[in-house]
C-alpha cells in the first residue's frame, strides 16, 4: 500500500512493522549466502562485560561506546561464528564459562536507539544455546549494531 492510500485511509502514515524475529512458525529460512560471490557487511560490534550498553549509551551519534570491533560478515553468520570472532579480540571471552549474551541495537520508531537481546553462547560451546542462529534468522537488518555482554 502506498503513503498515500495510508493517509486517505486513516489521514497518518501506517507505523513500521514490528522488530525482532519472525514468530517461529512463519519464518522462512533465508537462501545460503554465497560467500565467494556475495559483498559481505559491516558489522559495528560493541563489548561489554557484565551486562548489555544502554539505550543511552547510542544516544549521540558519533559518541557510540569506545569498546567497538569492526567485523565484515554476511547475514548468515551465526552466533557461534560471531562468538569465535569475538573471542579473538576480547580476552575475557576466552574463559572457559564466559557466556555471551547477544543483542542488536537499532532506531526505533521515534529514532531513538533499541537494544534487544537475540541470543545467548556458551564460549566454548558445542552446538548448545543459540549457536546455530544465523543474524538473518534473527531479524538483523543491515545498518544495525551488534551489542555483546560478556558474562564471567
Amino acid at each position: 500500500m502506498s503513503e498515500a492510500a495510508a493517509k486517505r485511509q486513516g489521514g497518518r502514515p501506517l507505523p513500521p512493522p514490528p522488530r525482532g524475529p519472525p514468530p517461529h512458525a512463519s519464518r522462512p529460512r533465508p537462501d545460503p549466502v554465497d560467500r565467494e560471490k556475495t559483498c559481505p557487511l559491516l558489522l559495528r560490534v560493541f563489548t561489554k562485560i557484565g551486562g548489555h550498553h544502554t539505550m543511552e549509551d547510542f544516544a549521540v551519534r558519533g559518541k557510540e561506546p569506545k569498546d567497538e570491533v569492526q567485523i565484515y560478515t554476511w547475514k548468515d553468520a551465526t552466533l557461534r561464528e560471531l562468538t569465535d570472532l569475538v573471542k579473538e579480540v576480547a580476552p575475557a571471552a576466552r574463559r572457559r564459562n564466559a557466556k555471551l549474551s547477544f543483542a542488536f541495537v537499532f532506531p526505533d520508531k521515534n529514532g531513538r536507539f533499541k537494544v534487544q537481546e537475540v541470543g545467548k553462547t556458551l564460549s566454548f560451546g558445542t552446538g548448545r544455546l543459540d549457536d546455530g542462529k544465523a543474524l538473518a534468522d534473527l531479524g538483523f537488518e543491515i545498518g544495525d549494531y551488534l551489542d555483546v555482554s560478556i558474562i564471567v
